[in-house]
């Protein structure tokens, strides 16, 4: 049985940054880049969740909904964490319908209560501009009215830039040397395998509102350059808190401290994918000396 379609009602900011990303790829991008960095803070307030959204994403990312009995998972957070971060980058002088997502950073500091309120506050942090591409930081950090900054996550989003002409007027070349794809280190060791079906993409995009259409439309995603369409950044990253929780961390969510992430590849559907350990390091790839599709570290601490 898939996903419940239902659950797009609950999705209502997220489709509204996705509604806007695509107007503004209908005209040239306007704006300014801002003279100081962080920017200004925005605040929004956004109901509970429905225990139906939660128990739904825990079961779609390989996890089981009673680990999480009283608390929001906090691997959900780009349900409401992606368009506030989206809203720190939308009046940058840049095209923001080629963005992608270059990796994550999330930090819990004390579980979220279900059946409150969230209370989330963004800000811009960073812009990287080499003229090839920028890269944009922002910050987002999530409370609910009896715990202040439960959740604090970091965005990286990527936008390539248009070629600059060479003085000949002709396109210009890059004088770098294509960068080494990371891979799965041989001695990594093996934590979970998942059988991700080509419809992944779409059942992540009902729980969380990211429609973005190269994660579920194939036309469109080959269109965009990729072979079919991919997974979300977000639903990878998903999939390995899950697989620490329940193969590394004994079941505990509460284990987990801090995630750091990195999408390195795209992740095709359908695909068996497995989620590797080497110490503090994870990666999600096929195989040991494999192509990683996500690389990054997690931290650990016990609490009360």
């Amino acid at each position: 049985m898939g996903v419940s379609a239902r659950h797009i009602l609950n999705h209502g900011p997220t489709l509204a940054v996705l509604g806007r990303t695509v107007l503004s790829g209908l005209r040239p991008p306007s704006g300014a880049v801002p003279s100081e960095l962080p920017g200004p803070e925005i605040t929004e307030t956004m109901p509970p969740l429905p225990q139906a959204l939660l128990d739904d994403f825990v079961r779609e990312v390989g996890g089981e909904p009673r680990t999480y009995r009283g608390q929001v998972p906090p691997h959900l957070f780009s349900q409401w964490a992606f368009p506030m971060a989206a809203r720190t980058f939308g009046e940058l002088p840049y095209p923001m319908i080629k963005a992608v997502n270059g990796g994550c950073r999330m930090e819990v500091n004390a579980p979220l209560p279900v059946g409150e309120p969230l209370t989330v506050t963004a800000r811009l942090l960073s812009i990287d501009d080499d003229g090839r591409r920028v890269v944009m930081g922002s910050r987002v950090t999530t409370s609910t009215p009896s715990v202040e900054d439960a959740l604090i996550a970091e965005f990286y989003a990527i936008v390539p830039l248009p070629k600059k002409p060479s003085e000949n007027g002709s396109p210009g070349k890059s004088n770098g040397k294509p960068k080494d794809k990371p891979t799965v280190p041989d001695d990594a060791h093996e934590l979970m395998r998942q059988k991700l079906p080509r419809n992944a993409g779409l059942s992540f995009a009902k729980l969380t509102g990211d429609f973005n259409p190269i994660h579920w439309i194939g036309p469109y995603a080959k269109a965009s350059g990729f072979r079919d369409v991919i997974l979300h950044g977000f639903a990878t990253q998903a999939r390995a808190v899950e697989g620490l929780v329940r193969q590394r961390l004994g079941g505990d969510p509460s284990a987990l401290r801090v995630i750091d992430v990195k999408f390195t590849r795209p992740l095709v559907l359908p695909h068996d994918v497995g989620l590797y350990q080497q110490g503090d390091r994870i990666f999600m790839g096929d195989a040991p000396g494999g192509p990683a599709y996500m690389t990054g570290t997690f931290e650990t601490e016990k609490r009360p």
